[in-house]
């Protein structure tokens, strides 16, 4: 592991990592083949803006393993402090994350959505990749007493890697929960994603894929985004232009 080094960079207060795509499956795999744990966070602007509010969720986001650049919102703010970074979408990255656990034989468990959704993601994803061994699957709707139960089920299971999508904050929350006693197993929070691999939501056309605005095709079919996403996107670029304007100028005094 000595061979792949993190290199992070600050956005108000929380690391992210510059590793391209390959690079950070690679330290993935890396993790995989050696029998160690692993928390993958796909950081985006809302996530940093409610760590920052809730000091929990933000202890959560800054002891994570492994925080990948989701969404154009994370790449604008490198920019500003002069790192050009390219975008990791958590989607992608856990699509490959399973054929790399088909191919070489490591189990999954899947966690969250509706319980019609979880089941067709499982079933997609076994028509999809062949020999994928789906070792857990359940829905993400549950109280705090049925949480200990999954828990307990998820422990005895140990799934090698485990995608939980229950929105943030409540999957990085369950997911540092879990990792306490589950030092062997990868987990990913993946949001929506199971929605996707199910069939029951498509996902934004490949152009705005590349240009980085599939949050933009979101917000068009859901408008109940748009309050969720403004003023909130620009109101975080302006504080990262704060932040990079006042650290260069301690480097200058």
């Amino acid at each position: 592991m000595e061979c792949m080094q993190r290199i992070t960079e600050p956005i108000l207060g929380f690391e992210v990592d510059l590793f391209n795509f390959e690079e950070a499956l690679v330290f993935t795999h890396l993790h995989l083949k050696e029998n160690k744990g692993l928390h993958i966070v796909t950081i985006n602007p809302e996530m940093i803006a409610l760590g920052s509010k809730n000091d929990e969720f933000g202890r959560v986001l800054n002891e994570a393993d492994l925080s990948i650049p989701d969404g154009v919102g994370i790449k604008l703010a490198l920019k500003i402090k002069g790192i050009k970074q390219e975008n990791i979408p958590g989607i992608e990255f856990s699509k490959k994350l399973i054929g790399l656990c088909a191919l070489e034989g490591y189990t999954i468990g899947l966690l969250g959505a509706k319980e019609e959704v979880v089941n067709n993601a499982a079933n997609n994803l076994r028509k999809e990749f062949e020999n994928l061994n789906i070792t857990y699957v359940h829905n993400g709707y549950f109280d705090s007493q049925q949480e200990e139960i999954i828990c307990e089920e998820i422990k005895n299971i140990a799934p090698r890697v485990l995608f939980v999508a229950l929105g943030a904050p409540k999957q990085e929350m369950l997911i540092s929960k879990l990792k306490q006693e589950m030092r062997n197993t990868i987990f990913i929070g993946v949001g929506g994603s199971f929605d996707v691999w199910s069939g029951a939501v498509q996902r934004a056309p490949e152009i705005y894929q590349k240009l980085g605005l599939e949050w933009l095709y979101r917000t068009i079919k859901e408008p109940s985004r748009f309050k969720r996403i403004f003023p909130a996107l620009p109101l975080f670029l302006i504080r990262v232009i704060m932040e990079t304007v006042h650290e260069s100028w301690v480097k200058l005094r």
